[in-house]
């Protein structure tokens, strides 16, 4: 940023704390060090003054700009009994790293006329490394040296959770405290991410990468969960209507037991790469113990087996919903209908190959021929659910003339 902006607007850049790019930099009150002024004459003149980006001359009305990175700072200051506005520059002096006192502390002493009070003013630059509490510790400690009362204190702006939790735990005196007990931490903690709080973009490209999953059991998933998505629409989309037509009630049933077969099908579209992590867990388990390893890798195949089988279970259940869709639905969406339809049985084709592909490596025959029943009796009961959602469509849709 610090190089395009010195670029674009011709201004002299100086890169300040984590960005600085020698030791003399990092305090941003030195790189200002003389203002507009002071680096008017030494910009091109003082090798210590050279930009790190940027012309060596100061800008005629933009001046001069530092561009850095830190850490969070907290902006706080400790109010003092007494009007002797010697006293809170005497502390300030004791407290600033330059001075030697808390290493990422800058304070100055400062008078509030209005209230008749002195102020110790602070700004902590690594509040993990020098902490509220040993700021205002230090500040009780002189002042009390001073026989001055602390009468205050205020955090300017906002402060991480952290920096209070410091000094509640220092305060209170907590024994064996955990920041995880804190309540407000497990409320607004990030929820662990899966494949399903990816945006569209992000699941697309982890599918097209070189890994093995997200894979065409996830995908067959989560097809069927878009498939029953536009059933839902259509009957939302039906039930909507100012005249609702007769029979469409019955596709208040089909929305609620859509609704769930869709939270489901998500579920599952994370389970099936889950499921296939496990196989690959497996494969790598030490050839030392060859009985051991070829149970845990049967395991885990069968496991493997029964996601894509509920997938294709789920599928089959859209279908059947859709089905209803297309006889129930309003015309304006029966597109939607067949886009659902079309969905589905990519779904279930996609989801009983990846049952038989793991079935071939079973050595459980009874176990492998009734799966593979289940697979078939599933696949033609699509094929006519699809044929007959096909011609209910069909039968509603005016289709425009062709001309010959």
């Amino acid at each position: 940023f610090g190089q395009e902006f010195a670029e674009k607007f011709h201004v002299p850049v100086f890169l300040y704390e984590e960005a600085a790019t020698i030791p003399e930099r990092r305090n941003l009150a030195d790189v200002r060090e003389g203002e507009f002024e002071g680096l008017q004459e030494k910009i091109g003149n003082d090798p210590a003054k050279k930009p790190d980006f940027g012309p060596e001359k100061i800008h005629p009305t933009a001046g001069a700009t530092a561009v850095g990175a830190r850490e969070i700072l907290i902006a706080y200051n400790v109010n003092l009994g007494t009007k002797d506005l010697d006293i809170a520059k005497h502390i300030a002096h004791q407290l600033r790293a330059k001075d030697g006192g808390l290493t990422f502390v800058k304070a100055l002493g400062f008078e509030l006329k209005e209230r008749g009070i002195i102020q110790v003013s602070m700004n902590l630059t690594n509040y993990r490394k020098s902490q509220l509490f040993k700021a205002y510790e230090l500040v009780k400690l002189f002042a009390d040296r001073y026989g001055v009362p602390v009468v205050g204190s205020e955090i300017i702006g906002l402060a991480p959770m952290d920096s209070l939790v410091d000094s509640a735990e220092f305060y209170l005196r907590l024994e064996n405290f955990s920041r995880d007990q804190v309540l407000e931490r497990k409320l607004f903690a990030p929820r662990p991410s899966s494949l399903i709080d990816e945006s569209l973009a992000l699941f697309s490209e982890e599918v097209a990468s070189k890994k093995a999953t997200p894979g065409g059991g996830s995908v067959s998933a989560y097809m069927a969960a878009l498939a029953v998505g536009l059933v839902c629409m259509v009957a939302r989309i039906t039930l909507g209507k100012k005249e609702v037509p007769p029979g469409a009630e019955k596709l208040n049933e089909v929305l609620k037991e859509g609704e769930a077969l869709r939270q489901k099908l998500l579920r599952l579209v994370v389970e099936d790469t889950e499921a296939f992590d496990l196989v690959m867990k497996a494969f790598k388990l030490s050839k030392e113990q060859p009985e051991a390893r070829k149970k845990a890798i049967a395991e885990a195949t069968v496991k493997a087996s029964e996601i894509p089988l509920s997938t294709l279970d789920c599928s089959v259940r859209v279908l059947r919903l859709a089905r209803e869709a297309a006889e129930k639905g309003s015309m304006n969406a029966l597109s939607d209908v067949v886009t659902a339809v079309s969905a589905a049985r990519a779904a279930v084709e996609g989801a009983a190959s990846n049952v038989l592909i793991n079935l071939a490596s079973l050595d459980d025959q009874k176990y492998v021929e009734k799966i593979a029943r289940q697979v078939s009796d599933l696949r033609k009961e699509a094929a006519q659910l699809e044929e007959r959602a096909g011609r209910l469509v069909e039968s509603r849709i005016k289709h425009p003339k062709i001309p010959a």
